[in-house]
């Protein structure tokens, strides 16, 4: 098997017949998902992305454009597309697994099901001004706000400096991200959100089922925009039941 440095692999597993590949959350690393391979049918392989100048690739440069990532880990997963597979991706981690789905449909490969979790659908407008563009008092208390980078950070400022521009990166990849009108894709595909998120209502979440033309779900968890951190087990189950059995295979 072919190593990447965009991959990391909590529990290598050979014999999967199915790989799912989880994109983190702006600001998170590849480490997100480390113990995710416990919770996961036994089946299948947790393949977490890594992306440059995040986690063990800190002194790579830092992306800010999605046009740019998508290809680049489009490259980086060929290798790993010998199986059927999966995509789950984390508010940034939605629309960038959503582009990859997308561009992988021109070389005729499409996943097995799309999971999109804590982000609007694509075509919907931002609701507020960008946020990478804020000054960093005003990031860092957008930060606070959102709950999603732990309270210790902010303690120590030289830890926060060193975020910042790596939470800022991630923020313009996301906000930056421009829309592309296209054909639905034809891969299953569910949407997940917290009930107390501020940001991302269910009608917003909702909006994604118009981006494939097959069977679709939208599945509300308690908790906030970062409710994989209070709603886990329930997350887990319902990703466990969209996800093929050993015997399925990709068409």
């Amino acid at each position: 098997m072919a190593n990447s440095s965009w991959l990391y692999f909590p529990k290598p597993n050979p014999g999967a017949s199915l790989r799912l590949f989880c994109l983190p959350y702006a600001g998170g690393s590849a480490l997100l998902f480390r113990s995710w391979a416990r919770h996961i049918a036994p089946h299948v392989e947790v393949c977490a992305v890594q992306l440059p100048g995040h986690g063990d690739r800190v002194r790579e440069p830092l992306c800010t454009r999605i046009d740019e990532l998508v290809p680049a880990l489009d490259e980086a997963l060929r290798p790993f597309l010998d199986k059927p597979f999966a995509v789950f991706g984390y508010s940034l981690g939605a629309v960038t697994d959503f582009e990859l789905a997308r561009r992988l449909r021109k070389s005729g490969i499409k996943p097995m099901h799309l999971f999109v979790a804590g982000r609007r659908a694509p075509q919907l407008p931002a609701p507020r001004a960008p946020r990478h563009e804020l000054s960093d008092e005003q990031f860092i208390a957008e930060l606070k706000r959102l709950n999603g980078t732990p309270p210790e950070v902010f303690e120590h400022e030289e830890l926060t400096q060193l975020m910042l521009p790596m939470l800022r990166a991630d923020f313009t990849l996301d906000e930056t991200y421009d829309y592309q009108e296209g054909p639905p894709l034809e891969c299953p595909l569910s949407a997940y959100g917290g009930l107390e998120d501020p940001d991302v209502s269910s009608e917003q979440l909702d909006e994604w089922r118009s981006q494939t033309s097959a069977a679709f779900e939208l599945i509300m968890f308690p908790g906030d925009h970062f409710f994989l951190n209070t709603s886990p087990a329930g997350l887990f189950e319902a990703i466990n039941r969209r996800l093929p059995g050993p015997s399925q295979r990709q068409e």
